[in-house]
C-alpha cells in the first residue's frame, strides 16, 4: 500500500480511537449521573445489590457468602442454615430467604425441624464508615427473627463481641410493629447490648410492606433509621462506665432469619410455614469527601450501579476523573 493509503488508514485508526474515548467519557458521565442522582445527598454510593436476576438464581457469590449449620448460634435458635435456592433465591428484583419447617440433618450430623438461609458479605466487602441500608419486607409469626446487621471484619481473630455488632435492624414476630436497633460490645452485649426501638403508628405491621432499615456510622456516632426517620443516635456516651466504644474498623453486612432463641421464643401454633424475608436491595455509602477513588476499587466481572450492569472492559477504561465505581469482592 502506498503512502497515501497509509495516510488515510492512520487518520482512520485515530479517529476510531478518539471515537472510542468519547464514548467511554460519555458513558461515564451518565454512570455518574446515575449514581449521584439516585444516591442520598452528601453521599456516594460504594457496594451494593440490587437482586436483579432472572427468577430462581442463585445468590450472587462475588457478593455474598453463606453461614451453614445449626448449633444454636449462641442463642439457642432452631433452624439449620443452608446454601440451598430453596432457602435463598432471586425473584422479581428481590432476594428471598424461606424458612421451612422440614427435617433437616446439617452438616453436624443433627436433625433440626426447620431450614433458612443466612447471607454475608466477610472477606467480599467490608467498609468502615458510612450509611448502610437495605429495603426488605420482614416475615410475619411468633418466633420468627429476620435481621440485617453487621460484625467487625476481625471477629476471627479477637471474637465476639470483641469484634462488635451493629444490629441495624432485628424484628421478632411477637412484636409485629417494633423493630430493634442495638449495639453489642464487649461489656454490652447479648441481653445487655445498647438497644433502641422503633414502633410503626396505629399498630401497623412490619410484614405488611417493604421499609428502608439504615444506620448512618461516622466517627464515634452512629444513628438509627428507619423510612429515613431518625429515631436513636449512639456516641460512646451512652456505653457503660468504663466499656470502650470499638467501632472504629471494618464490618461486614448479614442479611438472616433465624427460628426460635432466647430472644423471640419459639414457634407456635399460631406460626404457619413456610415464612418469607423479602430484600429489594441493599445499599453501602460513604460521605463525598471519602468516597474511594475508582483506582482503589476493585470492580470484579461486573460492576452494578443501582441496578444497572456495567460491562467490565467498559469500567476498567473509565477514569477516576469521570465517575467512582462500586467495589466488588
Amino acid at each position: 500500500m502506498g503512502p497515501v493509503g497509509s495516510i488515510i488508514d492512520s487518520m482512520t485508526f485515530r479517529a476510531i480511537i478518539v471515537g472510542l474515548r468519547a464514548v467511554v467519557v460519555l458513558a461515564g458521565s451518565l454512570l455518574l449521573w446515575s449514581t449521584a442522582s439516585a444516591s442520598p445527598k452528601g453521599w456516594i454510593l460504594t457496594w451494593s445489590d440490587e437482586f436483579n436476576a432472572p427468577k430462581n438464581s442463585p445468590v450472587d457469590s462475588s457478593r455474598w457468602s453463606f453461614d451453614i449449620g445449626g448449633g444454636g448460634w449462641g442463642n439457642n435458635e432452631l433452624q439449620t442454615y443452608t446454601n440451598r435456592t430453596v432457602n435463598a433465591r432471586l425473584e422479581d428484583g428481590a432476594l428471598v430467604i424461606t424458612v421451612i419447617k422440614e427435617n433437616h440433618t446439617g452438616p453436624d450430623n443433627i436433625l433440626r425441624g426447620y431450614t433458612s438461609a443466612r447471607l454475608l458479605t466477610k472477606k467480599k466487602f467490608t467498609q468502615m464508615y458510612g450509611k448502610f441500608e437495605a429495603r426488605i419486607k420482614v416475615p410475619f409469626g411468633q418466633g420468627l427473627w429476620p435481621a440485617f446487621w453487621m460484625l467487625g471484619d476481625d471477629i476471627d481473630s479477637v471474637g465476639w463481641p470483641g469484634c462488635g455488632e451493629i444490629d441495624i435492624m432485628e424484628h421478632i414476630g411477637k412484636q409485629p410493629s417494633i423493630a430493634h436497633g442495638t449495639l453489642h460490645g464487649p461489656g454490652y452485649s447479648g441481653a445487655s447490648g445498647i438497644t433502641a426501638s422503633y414502633a410503626l403508628p396505629s399498630y401497623q405491621k412490619f410484614s405488611d410492606n417493604y421499609h428502608v432499615f439504615a444506620v448512618e456510622w461516622e466517627p464515634n456516632v452512629i444513628r438509627f433509621y428507619v423510612d429515613g426517620r431518625l429515631y436513636k443516635t449512639r456516641t460512646p456516651a451512652d456505653l457503660p462506665q468504663g466499656k470502650t466504644w470499638i467501632f472504629n474498623h471494618p464490618f461486614f453486612l448479614i442479611l438472616n432469619v433465624a427460628v426460635g432463641g432466647s430472644f423471640p421464643g419459639d414457634p407456635d401454633g399460631t406460626t404457619s410455614f413456610p415464612q418469607v424475608m423479602k430484600v429489594d436491595y441493599v445499599r453501602a455509602y460513604k460521605r463525598e469527601h471519602s468516597a474511594p477513588k475508582a483506582r482503589d476499587v476493585k470492580p470484579g466481572p461486573t460492576a452494578q450501579v443501582n441496578g444497572g450492569i456495567v460491562v467490565k472492559a467498559l469500567a476498567r477504561y473509565i477514569d477516576e476523573s469521570v465517575c467512582h465505581r462500586p467495589p466488588q469482592g
